[in-house]
């Protein structure tokens, strides 16, 4: 059994300007193809061949001895997620529905959530990810490092920004912040949080997350 790497959900050149075809190009097709090459390497002959994603990613986060197991698991996830959460002609306040009103409640306004998610993606030391989450009933933003997603902290991801440096220097060089604003700004896409919210009411398990559309295949 392998993964394979996820189509992106749109064209390479569809979230123009915010993100170039180049970027895209690179980002997905030789980046996360690689995540997807070197996990099917590592597990290839093992236990975990047989687990989904989120299993060898949980049973992996506090083993020092699966590390690169877990660095490339938790990358596929984190980017299979990432496509999904991006639109062309996305991004600004999320249409009213519950979701709103919960951010609203949690944050004070989107505006403020929009200030605390720039904040903890741009606050991020080195390679990472900037998340709205739930956990235990409540919306959190949190940034994690490298390849660690919400779930091994039993957080439901909802969106997420990728902030390692190749998901944004070829169109903006150092300026994450630009980078953070024109996601939030032009490419989010709402429908698909306000899906993950959907899913997550009524549970808080991290193991619980689920890998919206990317199969398994033999």
């Amino acid at each position: 059994m392998t993964f394979k790497l996820m189509p992106l959900p749109y064209d390479t050149a569809a979230l123009e300007p915010a993100i170039s075809r180049r970027t895209l190009e690179f980002h997905h097709g030789k980046h996360h193809a690689a995540y997807v090459a070197k996990l099917n390497e590592l597990i290839e002959g093992t236990d975990m061949a047989r687990l989904s994603l989120p299993e060898i990613i949980q049973r992996t986060a506090a083993d020092d001895k699966s590390k690169a197991v877990f660095n490339n698991a938790g990358q596929i996830w984190n980017h299979d997620f990432f496509w999904q959460c991006m639109r062309p002609d996305g991004g600004g306040a999320p249409p009213g529905g519950e979701l709103s009103r919960k951010i609203e409640s949690d944050f004070g306004s989107v505006e403020k959530f929009r200030e605390a998610f720039i904040k903890a993606a741009v606050g991020q030391f080195g390679s990472g990810w900037a998340w709205l989450a739930k956990q235990n009933g409540k919306l959190k933003i949190m940034a994690t490092p490298n390849a660690v997603p919400p779930m091994t902290s039993g957080a439901k991801a909802l969106l997420t920004c990728d902030v390692w440096e190749h998901a944004y220097y070829l169109d903006y060089q150092n300026r994450r912040e630009a980078f953070v604003e024109a996601f939030l700004d032009k490419l989010v896409n709402w429908e698909f949080v306000a899906q993950q919210w959907e899913e997550a009411a009524g549970t808080d398990a991290g193991s619980a997350q689920s890998r919206p559309k990317q199969r398994r295949h033999g």
